[in-house]
């Protein structure tokens, strides 16, 4: 791969329902990752979806995230009205931001955006890997779990808790669409067949919810409920 154009300021688009169990978490992360890269600028944007819960109160204690309300109740439209959002107020040129996505019931690793923008010196697209509590699963759904998830297994799985991509290739692909399910697998899909370099790496994975109730129908809860009988 050869090199890109450096990047100049990382977006973090988040979206959340009703997540006030994680959220502080979540957002606390965030900004250690942001630490992390004092040498690029850093924007987060919080969008909260229909959220019924303290998930706003939550949010309020952490003034250098940027909240955003809505009643889209649909993990597409959000995640794309918090890029759209995080990208306005970006004034680099869109090849020298990136936008890294996550949920609001994940936690990033300190170097979470390090990993982000080490993929972005060779390539235009990030998809990085997402393990689940696993304290939390019973049993049999964690001895299914280690079992699939030898090293280099998680290569190449889309999952929107841990997506990056240059500001130029997302608005080349008409950005993310407004989807109930799986739009983040919709959008590095067009991302490939336009031919966007993209990177794929299983280090400084998102730590994410465990539960077995997911808020978008056949998202990673349904998944990991498909596990075991």
């Amino acid at each position: 791969m050869t090199a890109r154009p450096p990047i100049q300021r990382v977006v973090v688009a988040v979206p959340a329902r009703d997540e006030a169990a994680t959220l502080d978490a979540c957002l606390t992360s965030l900004e250690r990752a942001c630490a992390a890269v004092p040498l690029v600028r850093t924007s987060l944007v919080l969008l909260l979806d229909a959220c019924t819960d303290d998930s706003a109160e939550i949010a309020a204690r952490h003034p250098l995230v940027r909240t955003i309300e809505r009643s889209y109740e649909s993990v597409g439209r959000s995640r794309a009205a918090a890029i759209e959002a995080a990208l306005a107020s970006a004034p680099e040129a869109d090849d020298a931001v990136w936008i890294a996505m996550t949920d609001g019931d994940g936690v990033v690793p300190r170097r979470w955006l390090r990993e982000h923008l080490r993929a972005a010196a060779t390539a235009d697209a990030y998809v990085g890997a997402v393990v689940p509590r696993l304290d939390d699963l019973d049993d049999p759904r964690r001895r299914v779990w280690h079992a699939r998830h030898s090293p280099g297994a998680a290569l190449g799985h889309v999952h929107g808790a841990n997506l990056g991509v240059r500001a130029g290739a997302y608005r080349m692909v008409g950005g993310m669409e407004p989807l109930a399910t799986g739009e983040d697998v919709a959008l590095v899909d067009r991302l490939r067949a336009a031919g966007v370099a993209i990177a794929a790496s299983e280090e400084q994975p998102v730590i994410t919810s465990a539960r077995l109730s997911g808020r978008a129908p056949d998202g990673y809860a349904a998944y990991l409920t498909a596990l075991a009988p």
